[in-house]
């Protein structure tokens, strides 16, 4: 922590720059120190909310003169800590939450300008009332803002439709770690000019400059969606299920979402409100079609689907959506399911990827293996199946102190990581690195992939002032 004699000539600094409301201090800036998950607890001398691009550039100037480290922050939601300042109080949290403004939409172009505070969701609606669907979905989606969004490069429900949010993103205005601003806010679908800069800030976290506003591209709104729960008697049947509906439009496959019977039961349990509408089972899968095109035929085909799959044993029970309100309730039970857990005491996440193929065998031998490593261990995997990104998720055994639990982590998230290599997959699917996962790195990315990295790094950032300790070992 600075002296005070810093402390004060850096506040005073920040303040002349941002004004009072620009500025948090001692406990009003706690709550920007801490994770979602509770797994990192850090210090900052000062949480500066900057209005407007010109403030962030200034900002970082200043910083970038004195090189004191900035962590920036979206809505806070991440599930690595990569929005987490440090425990020694040195490295100040830049807040984009008061950049809000939706700047341009284009319903024509089917385009929306959006700075980086604004939540996610208040984007959806304001597509939405032009007609437009913004489609990628995450259930943090009414906190998560848009920078932190993009920098994470989320994926969520739609992803296999639509692409991940690098896909959506036409062009950015980013703040550079010595104050230049990149002003990239281009709504071209062609424009082969150069290195593509808008897909290195995008998934870097926060390491390579400051996400100030995007270009961000829109679909036309769905006219036709039905949306349904089904029971399955192995994760199996789920793919092979996933690929039914594939062969049947592939293009109409709006979402395909796997949950096991043990994540499906905490959510039952923690979440008030919510019910089932088929018989309990050890699999479930949450399937929503959709279309631009009025009456498209999509209940036809779902029925249709399902019926063959009820009659080669592939489905257990299914339910579909006959309201707004009964699919909103559907995708509830698949959404609740990390504040479930959460509630149920300390957990172990896992954002893997695999092939989709390779989904049963993921969820099979991870299963096996964590039994194997910590028996009593409870397994509640669920996911975007159709893309092929599974978050491994496990709990405590019964009885086993949560401290005593977390304090084994690493060996789990070991556990599970090489049976994710051993099919070919990747231990980050869409949360990113952040702090949590470093270590990994250089196993999984080392060589030339993580040189290159780290040359990227350095001359962008040479002074190391941009999110330190995140994405890449020490």
């Amino acid at each position: 922590m600075p002296d005070m004699h810093t402390q004060s000539d850096l506040e005073a600094g920040l303040l002349a720059l941002v004004g009072p409301r620009g500025m948090l201090l001692g406990l009003d800036a706690e709550a920007y120190c801490t994770d979602w998950r509770g797994l990192y607890h850090g210090a900052t001398p000062a949480v500066i909310r900057p209005a407007n691009t010109d403030e962030v550039a200034a900002i970082v100037r200043f910083c970038a003169e004195r090189r004191i480290a900035i962590v920036p922050q979206g809505g806070n939601t991440s599930m690595v800590g990569g929005a987490t300042p440090s425990a020694d109080g040195t490295q100040i949290v830049l807040s984009l939450s008061r950049m809000t403004a939706i700047r341009a939409l284009d319903p024509a172009d089917l385009t929306l300008t959006v700075e980086a505070g604004l939540p996610w969701k208040r984007a959806q609606d304001a597509a939405a009332e032009a007609g437009c669907l913004l489609p990628l979905s995450i259930s943090s989606e009414g906190t998560a803002q848009v920078g932190g969004i993009l920098s994470a490069n989320a994926g969520g429900n739609t992803t296999i439709r639509y692409g991940n949010a690098r896909e959506l993103v036409l062009g950015l205005e980013v703040v550079l770690p010595d104050g230049q601003v990149i002003h990239g806010l281009r709504s071209l679908r062609k424009d082969n000019t150069g290195y593509n800069l808008r897909g290195l800030f995008v998934g870097a976290e926060g390491t390579l400059g400051i996400i100030t506003a995007a270009v961000l591209k829109l679909a036309p709104a769905l006219r036709d969606r039905v949306t349904a729960l089904c029971t399955l008697p192995t994760a199996d049947a789920a793919t092979t299920l996933f690929r039914a509906f594939q062969a049947a439009d592939q293009g109409a496959v709006q979402a395909f979402e796997y949950m096991s019977g043990a994540g499906m039961d905490l959510v039952l349990h923690h979440i008030d409100g919510t019910t089932l509408p088929v018989e309990p089972a050890l699999h479930y899968a949450l399937i929503e079609l959709g279309s631009p095109r009025e009456a498209a035929g999509l209940r036809t085909m779902m029925e249709a689907v399902l019926e063959r799959a009820l009659e080669d044993g592939l489905v257990l029970d299914a339910a579909l959506a006959e309201s707004e309100a009964q699919r909103q309730a559907l995708w509830r039970l698949r959404e609740e399911h990390s504040e479930a857990q959460k509630r149920d005491g300390a957990s172990v996440k896992n954002d893997v990827s695999v092939p989709p193929s390779r989904v049963p065998a993921l969820i099979q031998q991870a299963t096996a293996a964590c039994a194997a490593l910590i028996p009593g261990i409870r397994a509640a995997p669920f996911g975007h199946l159709g893309d092929g990104n599974i978050h491994f998720n496990l709990l405590a055994p019964p009885g086993m102190e949560g401290a005593a639990f977390l304090g084994r982590s690493h060996d789990i998230m070991d556990c599970v990581n090489q049976v994710v290599r051993e099919l070919d997959g990747s231990f980050s699917a869409e949360h990113g690195v952040g702090q949590l996962k470093t270590d990994m790195m250089e196993a999984w990315r080392g060589g030339a992939e993580l040189s290159a990295m780290r040359r990227i790094k350095a001359a962008l950032d040479p002074a190391g002032i941009m999110n330190p300790g995140k994405v890449l070992p020490a």
